[in-house]
């Protein structure tokens, strides 16, 4: 029982949501362009974006696994999951699992590409792989040299709701393009967000982290501002909608939005419960949004 709660440890379930809601976000968005939605693919997709996402904690831990143990107060969202640094598990088990989960996200994509002539799919998934190892791991390095948050903001907001559309309408041929510079805004702001917690640790590893670069409050401030600019643009996520379905749309995050705003100016990383906080309301934003862009985008088919 003690190795299963050692990989559950690993896994670092709050962070699935990373992953599964942006691919649910391209299959409902699929389905606003075609009309057409398939179960089975939604589970095989869903099933997928588990694969990819215990890919990137594991490979994520094993990356940063001397940063980390110089983290003075690790928490929910900071300093890995820990596993390393307790000796819950080894290095090599963890880089083993790692493999092993890229291995089945490529052999779910390969099955659903043979199966449903979505040849794009294992591309997708190794595009997704190739962006973490550049955030990740040398030669690249960027979450370490800076800029990681421009490949989250990829593999996050563009990559995953594309394979999560191109798998439900078979090609790329009605995707809302335009709607992907919102996914990748939030994409890069919550790269900002979860390493604000960090901020101690990167310094001591020397680590460019965004708010090591720009100081908490800039970062801080910076993520918000992505973010509500993101919300203000989510009409290029789901074209065409009323008047009264946008301002629902917006107002929804705005609420999470407000609270983050009250804690801007006191949520450093020295302050643990507001620094946790401010990045568990800032992340809700982004969820809040793409879940409201779902439901619009489904509401709007059935309407239409």
């Amino acid at each position: 029982m003690s190795g299963l709660s050692a990989w559950l440890q690993a896994a670092r379930p709050l962070a699935a949501a990373n992953v599964a809601v942006p691919l649910v976000l391209g299959q409902a968005l699929a389905f606003a362009a075609t009309g057409e939605f398939s179960w089975s693919l939604f589970g095989t997709v869903q099933l997928l974006g588990v694969a990819q996402q215990l890919f990137m904690v594991f490979a994520n831990d094993v990356a940063d696994v001397d940063a980390d143990e110089l983290h003075p107060r690790p928490s929910l969202v900071s300093g890995g999951s820990r596993v390393l640094q307790e000796g819950k598990l080894t290095l090599a088990a963890l880089k083993r699992a790692a493999w092993i989960m890229l291995a089945l996200a490529l052999t779910l994509a390969s099955g659903l590409a043979v199966v449903h002539a979505l040849w794009w799919l294992p591309v997708l998934v190794l595009v997704g792989a190739a962006l973490l190892w550049a955030y990740s791991f040398p030669p690249a390095r960027m979450s370490y040299r800076g800029h990681g948050e421009l490949l989250q903001g990829l593999g996050v907001g563009v990559v995953l709701p594309v394979i999560g559309f191109y798998a439900q309408a078979g090609s790329f041929e009605a995707l809302p393009w335009l709607g992907l510079v919102p996914c990748f805004l939030l994409g890069w702001s919550g790269n900002v967000l979860t390493s604000l917690p960090d901020y101690l640790a990167d310094k001591r590893a020397s680590k460019r982290s965004y708010p090591v670069r720009r100081d908490q409050f800039n970062a801080r401030r910076h993520a918000l501002e992505l973010s509500a600019l993101a919300v203000a643009f989510g009409w290029l996520v789901v074209p065409g909608l009323a008047w009264w379905a946008l301002a629902i749309v917006v107002a929804l995050p705005a609420v999470p939005l407000f609270f983050a705003m009250r804690l801007m100016g006191t949520a450093d990383a020295g302050n643990d419960k507001e620094c946790l906080r401010f990045v568990l309301l800032g992340a809700a934003v982004g969820n809040v949004a793409m879940i409201s862009w779902m439901i619009a985008a489904v509401v709007q088919r059935w309407l239409g």
